[in-house]
């Protein structure tokens, strides 16, 4: 290694330091240990351009123990993205673009939010399905428009969260030869020697899961590092884990000990790192000019191959001007003018599920969205949630089936991997009561605003015989919780159409309860309300009652209001597909839609809690704040109240009948 690159790999070093130490918060550890690492990728092996860091076939870098985030704001501001050196004197506070972990759409550079520790892991897995679909999908003999790779950075934390295992399982099924990954191999975890926690074999385990597994016996050794990373590259069948053993805060006097892992090393140890590094023990956020200008080379460079790459494709569009275009088109995030043609609406005359609407729904759009790709968690035949038409990805990479197997927290993560890629709308599912596995993955896709999809079915106590470990109660309300999350609970086949046409369309994460059992279908020109979130589906003009109802349950209160009638009450019913659209409305529809004067009774078989906001000061749920049971479903449905006579009871109580 020569004095110049040396010099370069410990500007890195000591910058995210220096962050850390400023803010008194941090992970110095892990930059000091692994910014050769870093240096090598950045400089020398990815591809990618500072000056576009959306450039589609840039390679990517994930994070995946994104504590380290130091390291990764220090090395972008190094190579030339945008992110100038006052944000990393500024990490972790308020405003800045270099927050305590990566998060994606803050900071130019960061493909993923990570954090949560094995989930960058199982999101780059999502990235490299994303490019082995994309070039299957786009690439022409000599004309490889989508041709890059995966990289990650993980940790001890990473692989012992059980996302990894189903990460990496599937990973390796799905032969991505384009995913590479360096496990940081130091030793040490937070409470102290992994030998306390994580004694497995890690090269055997992922052998066994079809990855090949290299090994580096010093980070410090660019020549080593750069061995294993061609060899990997090499290796087009099996992602690769490169086991990469580090010291954790090299140079700093707490070397390999978990005392140098999760907080600033102090100013006196910061001065001794720094000495022993070679650098002014008084100077903080220093840059050699010698550093500056090495690190100055990879902006050009990048510049350069995205200019070749942009010459690729103006060939292209000469030889294939219609998947130019559908490449363009998809890569923007633009769905087709005429995306919703296919769908027709369902007939009035005959239940369907929703479930079954949703499959009809996807149908109808396999041709004219041909970005939406996706399966279930070995669940595709319960779900409903596959192309007849296509082929399955792990045989073909063109298919846009892909069968996730039991792994829902895997597959949630994937999914938000592929939305963050760009080009691909994807989506998972499974039984809404497995939400749970996927929380974090589904708060994930939130917090990024990535363009991801979850179809849950089996959407409550409908589920009937399988009883309360497979009914949802405490899910719905659980998920409507997170921040910028679309709720979507279709009332009927009609509704859920109208559901998947603004999901499509929002851009954002989104989530589907649909019903296992057959529900009658709506108007469905009263259903394209649900744009709205809530909508009058039976007006009456002297209402002394309304009735909020969602999903399965908007048919009981329609059932109910001939007995209101015989009771003397007029009710008028709404239906409310989603509370997050409902929400986004101006005051003046709220009110026309929900009337201040008006007692309001709220009918959905879940929780209660977040239902009173709507309700004002006279108002009741009827829901479920229990377990449910085992029993037919409409056992289940008239035992915890979900019948005609508790409405009109409850509506008796309100209107003072």
């Amino acid at each position: 290694m020569s004095d110049l690159v040396q010099k370069s790999i410990n500007t890195l070093r000591l910058l995210a330091v220096d962050a850390v130490e400023k803010a008194k918060s941090g992970h110095p550890g892990a930059p000091l240990a692994l910014s050769p690492l870093t240096y090598l990728l950045y400089h020398d092996v990815m591809k990618h351009n500072p000056a576009d860091h959306k450039w589609i076939d840039r390679d990517r870098f994930v994070l995946s123990n994104g504590h380290a985030s130091a390291l990764l704001y220090s090395v972008l501001h190094l190579s030339g993205y945008d992110v100038p050196l006052d944000q990393v004197k500024s990490f972790r506070q308020w405003h800045s673009i270099t927050p305590g972990h990566p998060e994606y759409g803050e900071t130019p550079g960061v493909e993923v939010t990570t954090g949560p520790l094995g989930q960058g892991l199982a999101m780059s897995v999502g990235l490299a399905i994303a490019e082995k679909h994309m070039a299957a999908r786009f690439n022409q003999p000599e004309m490889k428009i989508v041709d890059h790779h995966t990289y990650v950075m993980c940790g001890d934390g990473d692989l012992m969260e059980g996302i990894s295992h189903e990460a990496a399982s599937l990973a390796g099924t799905l032969k991505l030869g384009k995913l590479i990954v360096f496990y940081d191999d130091n030793l040490i975890s937070l409470d102290g020697p992994t030998e306390l926690s994580f004694t497995e074999d890690v090269t055997r385990r992922f052998e066994g899961y079809h990855w090949q597994v290299l090994h580096v016996a010093d980070g410090n050794d660019l020549d080593a590092l750069r061995k294993a990373i061609k060899e990997a590259q090499a290796e087009t069948e099996k992602p690769t884990l490169v086991r990469v053993r580090t010291v954790i805060g090299y140079g700093s006097p707490h070397a390999g000990t978990s005392k140098v892992h999760g907080e600033a090393l102090g100013a006196e140890n910061t001065k001794k790192t720094k000495e022993a590094l070679g650098f002014p023990p008084e100077e903080s956020f220093y840059i050699p000019e010698c550093a500056a200008a090495d690190w100055g080379t990879i902006k050009p460079k990048g510049e350069q191959s995205q200019e070749e790459w942009k010459a690729l494709i103006a060939k292209y569009k000469v030889a294939h001007p219609d998947l130019a275009n559908e490449f363009e088109r998809t890569v923007k995030g633009e769905l087709a003018a005429d995306f919703a043609k296919n769908i027709k609406p369902f007939s009035i005359e005959k239940p369907v599920a929703t479930r079954n609407a949703g499959q009809v729904v996807m149908q109808a759009l396999y041709n004219t969205v041909p970005e939406l790709i996706g399966g279930a968690a070995d669940l595709t035949a319960s779900t409903k949630t596959i192309f007849k038409e296509s082929t399955n990805f792990h045989i073909d990479p063109n298919g846009r089936n892909i069968f996730f197997g039991v792994r829902e927290f895997g597959m949630a993560a994937a999914v938000n991997g592929m939305a963050a890629h760009g080009g691909l709308i994807p989506f998972g599912s499974t039984f809404f009561v497995f939400s749970d596995y996927m929380r974090n993955a589904i708060r994930l896709a939130s917090l990024m605003s990535t363009h991801s999809l979850f179809i849950f079915t089996h959407d409550s106590i409908g589920l009937g015989e399988d009883g309360p470990t497979h009914q949802p109660v405490e899910q719905l309300m659980s998920l409507r919780a997170i921040p910028q999350l679309t709720d979507f609970r279709p009332a009927d086949a009609n509704e859920t159409a109208e559901c998947w046409k603004i999901a499509l369309q929002r851009k954002s994460a989104s989530f589907m309860a649909l019903s296992r059992q057959d529900l009658p279908v709506l108007d469905p020109e009263k259903a394209k309300g649900a744009s709205k979130g809530a909508y009058v589906l039976e007006d009456a003009a002297d209402a002394q009652i309304v009735l909020i109802a969602t999903g399965s349950e908007i048919s009981l209160a329609l059932k109910a209001l001939p007995e209101l009638k015989a009771a003397g009450i007029s009710a008028k019913v709404v239906s409310m597909p989603s509370f997050r659209l409902f929400d986004e409305q101006d005051e003046a529809y709220k009110a026309s839609v929900l009337p201040a004067n008006l007692p309001k009774l709220a009918i959905e078989a879940g929780a209660t809690m977040g239902w009173y906001k709507y309700l004002g000061g006279n108002g009741a749920v009827i829901g479920i704040d229990r377990f449910g049971a085992s029993a037919p479903a409409p056992i289940v449905f008239e035992k915890l109240g979900f019948n005609t006579a508790n409405i009109v009871e409850h509506a008796k109580k309100l209107t003072g009948k």
